[in-house]
């Protein structure tokens, strides 16, 4: 990838960390937007609320990479809070669309966050970017999502929607946070039934991806970011418990799920067996291409 100028939203959190690093280390001037007042020369404001950025920060960037969003594990879905993780996305995903659709010199390609959310439960059934949206919240909220982009698009900037998995990583979301230290303490086990597909992918394998998404003019639109073969929840139990050690005689019964977490034990006990077609006809290569691969390379760090 030729030295480029990025401009970065989501540069705090887990992926937005992890890709900073990765791209400055490779020599590329990286703008960091946030929602604060900038306390460094490599910051510049942006508030998606009042729709504004500063256009400073964006201006003459090759590229745009959007990843600042709520988490949609991060508290319980209260009504409030489910409604800070919509507007998260498609208030912030509108400022950035239209910020550089208004610029003299667009950058070349904006890679805005979606997930693979958008799919719904796909059951059993093998599904790529090329399947309809699902139904329920998050299939909804990912369509919303997506098409608050549009202005960039319309601008002939080249977009991509990184559909992305779970990640998996020792340093946050849900396994860092949750999945790892509850293992770890041997109280780990299938949620519901287990037989539900779970699509993840390394930390180290999502910022390769966004990173071969921008130099690869080929690809737009939805882009899938998961591991080229997903498992069952009952198979990411077993294989956390022989790596840690410990036992995973603890399930959670699909009801349980259901009153604690209400409607995000869709994206629990839901299936996601999702592949990432485009990816892999793009010649990325993953470094980790199993689940047991990806817990194994996060447990070690």
């Amino acid at each position: 990838m030729a030295r480029m100028r990025i401009a970065i939203t989501g540069s705090s959190g887990l992926i937005g960390t992890a890709l900073v690093r990765s791209l400055r280390s490779d020599g590329h001037e990286v703008v960091r937007l946030v929602r604060r007042e900038p306390k460094a020369a490599d910051e510049a404001a942006w508030d998606p609320r009042r729709q504004h950025v500063d256009a400073s920060g964006i201006a003459g960037c090759e590229a745009v990479v959007h990843l600042a969003a709520a988490g949609v594990g991060d508290r319980y879905w209260t009504p409030a809070y489910r409604k800070e993780i919509r507007d998260s996305r498609l208030l912030g995903t509108a400022a950035i669309a239209e910020a550089v659709a208004s610029l003299d010199t667009p950058p070349r390609v904006l890679v805005s966050g979606s997930a693979v959310g958008f799919y719904g439960d796909t059951g059993d059934r093998e599904t790529d970017e090329s399947a309809p949206p699902g139904d329920g919240f998050m299939a909804d909220l990912c369509v919303a999502w997506e098409e608050a982009a549009a202005p960039a698009a319309d601008a002939g900037i080249r977009t991509v929607f990184t559909r992305t998995a779970p990640v998996v990583s020792a340093r946050g979301g849900a396994f860092g946070r949750r999945l790892f230290p509850i293992f770890k303490l041997g109280l780990g086990g299938r949620l519901g039934d287990g037989r539900q597909f779970w699509s993840l992918i390394s930390l180290e394998d999502e910022v390769a991806a966004i990173r071969h998404i921008l130099d690869t003019e080929a690809l737009s639109g939805p882009v899938n970011c998961t591991l080229p073969e997903p498992v069952t929840n009952r198979e990411v139990t077993d294989v956390l418990g022989r790596l840690l050690h410990r036992p995973t005689v603890f399930p959670v019964p699909a009801q349980v799920l259901r009153f604690t977490l209400r409607e995000f034990s869709e994206d629990i006990l839901g299936s996601k067996r999702v592949l990432p077609r485009k990816l892999l006809d793009s010649g990325f290569s993953f470094a980790h291409p199993t689940t047991e691969s990806a817990l194994r390379a996060a447990l070690r760090r």
